[in-house]
């Protein structure tokens, strides 16, 4: 057992030549040929630490099912036919890890128990020591700055969209965060948030990026420097963000200072990277966009959802009634647990009729709308006299044209994050807020899915697919 999520241990395992960072009995590795050390097929040539030679072959690797095999091609020591596999698997009580690593190999009659051993104990055991060991120490639990070089770029890695386009198009890069320069900040990211504007980004919805550009809008981290003028931040400070311009899918980050904001000490990184953009999403939704009162019919889109969780909860604790849309009797038990009183599992974007039977007739007062435009008749249909319809995203498309708003007398808002936060007086308010309903217990974040950053592909295929329950949180 590693005490670790998986993701983090799959982060440091996946790289073929991670081992001699880690692993007491390594010494020189280096990957041949300069191919990537995740690549299926490289080859990584290394010495060990008393001397003998080994060649090893990269034989398959799964990000899905945390996975890989290899094999030794050649080695000073007498063992043949040698191919091992590593397995990692989420231990459910608790954030550890369990480490299934095996290999079989033929060596010469007369010394199996000697081979087993050294194996058994020299490889395996020393290396999940030197794994535990590594993680305590390593980069991802760094709580206080390291002393930069003035001036200096930092390496580090991003995903990257190469083009605009479905999952396939992103890919791991190195990049190099700058040193900060007048109000900016440099950040050692641990965590990274998922978001459906990740998507629109990737596809091209959202003319935000010019591929190729790292894409992300939120995540957390330590500051490592600032740079002239910036006041309210210090290195070793933790901290969070939720704004663009995207590039949060990486390492480390050089970016403008104001927008981040600096972590109560009872919040944890991960939880802010899965908070920040979706928690903040809520309290302008529900306290500025339309000031939620109690008694109010209140409708929730995707209600199992990271904003959706969030708006249930919230909603509920300011006294409304709420409904909830989801695509599963899975998520909608999860609703539930979270203050929806009334989940629709709703195939085909089909609502109205269950929303107006559940109001007895007189619909809801606000919906919060994160679907777009096939829900766009539904939503209309589904609305008080006088509601107000908050169209705040677009997941089954853009809108090409609303329903006669007239119908209804009803009132239509597009609002967009970004405005609310850009000033550093309401982010502060906005933030307090939310970080008081985390505190209170109104609203809470439980993480289900959580991937390793070079997984990012990964993460965005499952929520689109609407395999995901929840925020989604990428491990840096």
């Amino acid at each position: 057992m590693i005490d670790a999520p998986i993701a983090r241990v799959w982060e440091v395992l996946r790289d073929f030549n991670s081992h001699g960072a880690w692993h007491p009995a390594v010494g020189e590795s280096q990957i041949e040929a300069g191919e990537a050390a995740d690549r299926v097929g490289c080859v990584r040539s290394f010495f060990l630490k008393d001397g003998n030679h080994i060649r090893e072959q990269l034989l398959a690797l799964s990000d899905r099912d945390y996975s890989f095999t290899y094999c030794i091609l050649e080695a000073t020591l007498p063992m043949r036919r040698y191919v091992a596999t590593v397995q990692l698997k989420r231990v459910t009580d608790g954030e550890r890890t369990f480490w299934h690593w095996e290999s079989t190999f033929e060596v010469p009659r007369d010394r199996e128990r000697e081979f087993a051993d050294l194996v058994g104990r020299g490889v395996y055991e020393a290396g999940f020591e030197g794994l535990r060991a590594y993680l305590r120490r390593g980069p991802t639990g760094v709580r206080a700055a390291p002393a930069l070089p003035p001036g200096e770029p930092l390496a580090g890695q991003a995903v990257v969209a190469t083009a605009f386009g479905g999952p396939e198009v992103l890919e791991v890069r190195p990049v190099q965060a700058p040193a900060p320069g007048p109000g900016q900040v440099r950040i050692r990211q641990t965590a990274v948030g998922v978001n459906f504007i990740d998507v629109y980004i990737r596809r091209g919805e959202y003319r935000m990026i010019e591929p190729p550009a790292a894409i992300g809008m939120e995540a957390a981290g330590v500051v490592l420097d600032v740079g002239p003028g910036v006041a309210h931040l210090l290195p070793g400070d933790r901290v969070a963000y939720a704004c663009p311009p995207p590039g949060a899918y990486a390492t480390v980050r050089t970016l403008a200072a104001d927008p981040v904001v600096v972590l109560p000490e009872d919040v944890a990184e991960e939880t802010a990277a899965a908070l920040m953009l979706k928690g903040l999403t809520a309290e302008y939704l529900l306290h500025r966009t339309h000031r939620v009162r109690a008694g109010d019919w209140v409708l929730v889109h995707a209600a199992a959802g990271g904003v959706g969780l969030l708006l249930c909860q919230w909603a509920r604790a300011l006294g409304a009634r709420v409904i909830g849309t989801v695509s599963s009797e899975e998520k909608a038990r999860v609703a539930r647990a979270h203050g929806c009183e009334f989940p629709i599992v709703a195939r085909g974007y089909r609502f109205a009729e269950e929303v107006r039977r559940v109001t007895d007739g007189q619909g809801v007062e606000v919906i919060y709308d994160g679907l777009g435009r096939e829900a766009a008749a539904e939503n209309l249909e589904s609305l008080a006299i006088g509601g107000h319809w908050v169209a705040f995203g677009q997941a089954s498309g853009a809108h090409e044209r609303f329903p006669d708003l007239a119908a209804k007398s009803a009132t239509l808002s597009r609002p967009v994050l970004f405005h609310f936060t850009a000033g550093r007086a309401r982010l502060k308010e906005m933030a307090e807020r939310m970080f008081g309903a985390l505190r209170s217990g109104t609203i809470r974040v439980e993480i289900r899915h959580r991937y390793a950053l070079v997984a990012a592909a990964e993460a965005h295929r499952d929520l689109e697919a609407r395999r995901t329950i929840g925020p989604i949180v990428l491990l840096a």
